[in-house]
C-alpha cells in the first residue's frame, strides 16, 4: 500500500486507522515505524505524525521508550462508552425523526432492505457495513454537528469491538429486528419512540459483547 508524499500525516493516518479497523492490524501489536514507512514509500516525518492523530483518537496508545502500539478495548471503556453513545445516537434519532423528509426516508429504506438480505444470508461483515451506514445517515439526518462530532469520536474506539456482537447466538436476527423498530417510529415521526428504540439497540450491542466474554471465559476455564 502507497500513500503519495503529497497527502502527509491526514492521508497516512485514514490509511493506518483503516487498517486498524480492517483487522490487518490487531488489538495490542507493535507499530513498527521503520517497516511501516517502508511499507507506505513515506518518510517517518509523517508517519509519527499520523501516529499522534490516532493515539488523541484513543485507537494507539504510546509507551515512553517503547513506541506505539494498537489500542486494546477494555470491558471498562466499553461499560463507560456505551452509555453514552445510546444517549447521543437516541438523540440523534429523536432529532431526525422531526427532521427527515420522505425522500431521506425512503433512502433509509433501501437500507434497511439491504440490511435485511444480509441478516437472512448471515453476512456478518455486510450486514456489519450496512448498519454502520444506518447509524451514519440517522446521525446525519438529526443535523446537529455537535452530536456527529462527538459521537464519531467514540464510534472510533467501538468499531475496533462492536462487530464482534453480531456473533453472538441469535444476535444478528435480534439486531435486525431493533433496527426495524427505530425506523418505524421515525417513520412514523415518533420523536420519542425513535430515542427510546435506538437507546434499546445500543445498550443490547453491550449486552451481546459481554455475554460473548462470559462465553470465551467459560471455554478458557472449561
Amino acid at each position: 500500500m502507497r500513500v503519495v508524499p503529497s497527502s502527509l500525516h491526514a492521508e497516512v493516518a485514514h490509511a493506518l486507522r483503516q487498517r486498524i479497523f480492517d483487522g490487518e492490524l490487531e488489538p495490542g501489536s507493535f507499530l513498527d515505524e521503520v517497516a511501516l514507512a517502508e511499507a507506505m514509500q513515506i518518510s517517518r516525518t509523517p508517519l509519527r505524525e499520523a501516529l499522534k492523530v490516532l493515539t488523541a483518537e484513543g485507537l494507539v496508545r504510546h509507551e515512553p521508550r517503547r513506541g506505539c502500539f494498537v489500542a486494546e478495548v477494555t470491558e471498562q471503556d466499553l461499560d463507560e462508552i456505551f452509555p453514552v453513545i445510546a444517549l447521543l445516537e437516541g438523540r440523534c434519532a429523536h432529532e431526525a425523526a422531526l427532521n427527515a423528509t420522505d425522500a431521506e426516508l425512503q433512502g433509509l429504506q433501501v437500507l434497511h432492505e439491504r440490511l435485511a438480505r444480509h441478516a437472512k444470508a448471515r453476512r456478518i461483515n455486510d450486514y456489519y457495513e450496512t448498519n454502520f451506514a444506518i447509524h451514519e445517515a440517522i446521525i446525519g439526518l438529526a443535523g446537529n454537528r455537535w452530536l456527529a462530532q462527538v459521537i464519531g469520536d467514540l464510534r472510533k474506539i467501538l468499531r475496533l469491538a462492536r462487530q464482534q456482537q453480531l456473533r453472538a447466538p441469535g444476535r444478528l436476527a435480534v439486531s435486525l429486528s431493533e433496527h426495524l423498530a427505530v425506523f418505524a417510529a421515525l417513520k412514523a415521526r415518533d420523536a420519542q419512540g425513535a430515542e427510546a428504540a435506538m437507546r434499546t439497540h445500543i445498550t443490547r450491542q453491550r449486552e451481546a459483547l459481554r455475554e460473548l466474554t462470559r462465553d470465551e471465559r467459560r471455554k478458557v476455564a472449561g
